[in-house]
């Protein structure tokens, strides 16, 4: 099943996949040309003959750069935009007491999970309106017993002047009981749980399905809120299970991106005298390089193959460098892109040019207290600087920067726009420096307020 997200990725070139990113992301050509490229290779990859498109793996990406220039965010619009089952991990996880080991397979599992729960949703968008009239079959048969013949899909008069009462929503505050499937399972699951917590739930998750997913529990509920309830159930019954499994599995091994941030955490910093630390790195990526190279992943829904999943590592490698990384593992990251430290330009362009920008988000939170906030060029100009500034003087976070120093220069405005409704201020220059400025040039007070 192809997704109208998936055919329109298919019909679009790496320069537009560029341009849609742009609208999100400043910056980073680089990155973004290289995650571009390695997208179109999988719509190409998908129109080879079948013995060339199993040889033709996926060219995985390793973007260098500090905090908050991008990196995560380009990897997460990436999926949006081709409705791709995307997951992120943090490779720090499995150096963690209990993580190291057979446990980094998770990271596959929970893949699938998610591209479970797409492919779900998209079929039950289908699907709404069939489900719809068996839920308000159901309340009606909860409201008027016996109003219906088995086998008949509809009913007596007075049932479809219940119907259309029904619709008008006069009916929401009465009472019905209801009977909805008892959640033993996952709680039996959940009680066993441990560090094998994937394996045990693979094991045991059949046998304890059928002695406790059978069950039926009974609810004394509104009928609005029994609308919902069997609204659900009834939408979970439509869809074949055994299609999304199916079309799940298939988008997981061919679009599943996987990326896993702060890879150089697990780098051996040092190629003599390595301690534990060192050791438990060296283990957790010898253990992560079986699934980038492609194995076979047992889930509870079948083996997963992971030799055409899109991985892209990120990391500031500050301390460590690529080179650290064990061999085989780099020899699996065959795109290296550096991404660049953010400039004053870049920082103003933050606040105003993408699409969710920071100054856009403020102004329509403040204008559901009715408090029109508007800035000028020139405040944006003064903002960026102070955000660079304290970045240059303090550690470097990226555009996170920003987000600190727009909450302590709104702080107050925040506070008090439900008292001033229908006010219009205007954030200049001279409004931010008296906010801002005592912070910025304390420097111990800047370490902990921005």
């Amino acid at each position: 099943m192809s997704s109208p997200i998936r055919l329109q990725l298919e019909a679009m070139t790496p320069r537009q996949i560029v341009e849609e990113l742009d609208k999100y992301i400043v910056g980073q050509t680089k990155a973004k040309k290289a995650v571009a490229i390695a997208l179109r290779n999988r719509t190409r990859r998908q129109l080879l003959t079948p013995e060339l498109r199993d040889e033709v793996y996926p060219k995985n990406i390793i973007m260098i750069g500090s905090t908050g220039v991008g990196k995560t965010e380009i990897a997460r619009r990436l999926s949006k935009l081709s409705g791709a089952p995307f997951l992120k991990v943090e490779a720090t996880k499995y150096t963690e007491v209990g993580y190291v080991g057979r446990d980094v397979e998770s990271m596959v599992r929970d893949l699938m999970s998610t591209a479970i729960a797409m492919v779900k949703a998209e079929l039950q968008e289908n699907l709404h309106g069939e489900a719809e009239l068996h839920t308000e079959d159901a309340l009606l048969d909860l409201l008027l017993p016996g109003s219906r013949k088995e086998g008949e899909s509809t009913g007596s008069e007075t049932r479809e002047k219940f119907r259309e009462r029904l619709r008008k929503g006069e009916f929401d505050e009465k009472r019905v009981e209801i009977q909805t499937s008892s959640k033993a399972a996952g709680s039996a699951v959940e009680i066993l749980g441990g560090t094998n917590l994937e394996d045990m739930e693979q094991n045991l998750g059949g046998a304890l399905g059928n002695i406790f997913g059978n069950r039926k529990k009974k609810r004394t509920v509104s009928v609005k809120q029994a609308r919902e309830i069997l609204f659900a159930d009834e939408l979970d019954k439509l869809v074949d299970m055994d299609q999304v499994v199916e079309t799940a599995r298939e988008r997981t091994q061919t679009m599943g991106i996987i990326f896993i941030d702060e890879i150089d955490k697990i780098a051996s910093r040092s190629s003599e005298g390595r301690g534990g630390a060192d050791v438990s790195r060296e283990g957790v990526q010898r253990d992560i390089l079986p699934i980038i190279e492609g194995s076979k992943v047992s889930t509870k829904w079948g083996a997963i193959d992971t030799g055409h999943v899109l991985f892209i590592a990120a990391g500031a490698f500050h301390v460590a460098k690529p080179s650290d990384l064990i061999p085989e593992l780099q020899g699996r990251f065959p795109i290296r892109v550096e991404l660049e430290d953010l400039t004053h330009a870049d920082f103003e362009r933050i606040l105003t040019q993408p699409k969710n920008n920071l100054l856009l988000q403020y102004r329509e939170l403040l204008k559901t207290e009715g408090v029109e906030v508007e800035f000028t060029p020139e405040a944006v100009s003064r903002l960026a600087s102070y955000a660079f500034e304290v970045n240059t003087t303090t550690e470097n976070i990226g555009a996170r920067r920003l987000h600190t120093v727009l909450e302590v220069l709104l702080e107050e405005l925040s506070f008090t726009a439900p008292e001033i409704p229908g006010q219009k201020i205007t954030i200049t220059p001279d409004y931010i420096d008296v906010r801002l400025k005592p912070v910025v040039q304390d420097q111990d007070l800047s370490r902990f307020i921005l």
